[in-house]
């Protein structure tokens, strides 16, 4: 049974939640379900310090909600919360495995884009991936920089000296949060409603699909995920994951990415409340 939510402190304030997890801390609060443990985000992602508003006196089981972490600080993260009588339902293995998108590569693969994989600052042929490749984007071994003046995906017309320079324009957006290596993935070819793609994450909770929900900002009676494939995926190893599907011009679906369920964000519009009633629901066995 999972009887906390953690969270990261605001910068300033050591009492005060994160502002982005707000509306999830309200939610939390309102519903009575769990008690919430602060910890201060300076000090723990700036300096590797862990200090903890209100440590408890017992054993407490607890779900993260809060910002990314690499593998070793999260593996870190864990030891130092058990000194302190929390557990969180997420190993250190599970979180790696959802967070870094090559490991759980090979559990999806049947049901997502082609990808190569590189070391860090690997020169890489753009002839080769031409060659393979129809169109494809670029993200390091978490994330892309959607968003960004970054392209969204290369064709058949980048050059090498184009492409390189890209790259160096890649590794400095991500600056300090670049995280495992280079995914070259294909760039897959999503429906369009409007401007809109059609999107949904999953959150899955204890090995259920409980929270499923619009993930690019569509509107109306669109088609959802097959539920044989949601299903397909619900016994990957952890008990606390996310998986992004997207619909393809042709209607099919694919897997788009997958995810850590701690720092995974709920989306827009979703509802927080029933988010926290599911993963309560889930967990309380």
């Amino acid at each position: 049974m999972v009887d906390t939510i953690l969270f990261p402190s605001d910068f300033y304030q050591m009492d005060k939640v994160d502002e982005d997890l707000q509306r999830e801390y309200d939610a939390v609060v309102s519903s009575g379900l769990f008690d919430v443990v602060i910890f201060a985000y300076d000090q723990w992602f700036n300096e590797d310090k862990l200090v903890i508003k209100n440590v408890p006196a017992e054993g407490r089981s607890a779900v993260y909600r809060g910002w990314m972490m690499k593998p070793e600080q999260y593996e870190m993260f864990y030891g130092r919360l058990s000194e302190r009588n929390i557990r969180l339902v997420t190993a250190p293995e599970a979180y790696e495995l959802m967070h870094i998108f090559p490991n759980v590569y090979e559990f999806v693969k049947e049901d997502t884009a082609k990808m190569r994989v590189y070391p860090l600052h690997t020169k890489i042929d753009v002839e080769v991936l031409k060659a393979e490749l129809h169109s494809f984007m670029i993200k390091d071994f978490v994330k892309s920089v959607k968003g960004t003046k970054f392209p969204a995906y290369f064709d058949q017309d980048v050059t090498q000296e184009e492409f390189d320079q890209w790259m160096e324009v890649f590794y400095k957006y991500r600056g300090n949060l670049l995280t495992g290596g280079i995914c070259v993935k294909e760039f897959l070819p999503l429906k369009h409603y409007g401007l809109k793609t059609n999107e949904y994450r999953i959150f899955y909770i204890n090995h259920e699909p409980a929270a499923v929900s619009r993930n690019s900002g569509q509107a109306g009676y669109l088609p959802v995920p097959p539920q044989e494939l949601i299903n397909k995926y619900r016994h990957l190893n952890s008990p606390f994951y996310t998986i992004d599907y997207g619909e393809l011009e042709d209607g099919s679906w694919r897997v788009l990415e997958a995810g850590d369920g701690s720092v995974s964000g709920l989306s827009e519009g979703q509802n927080d409340m029933q988010f926290f009633r599911a993963l309560y629901q889930c967990f309380k066995d």
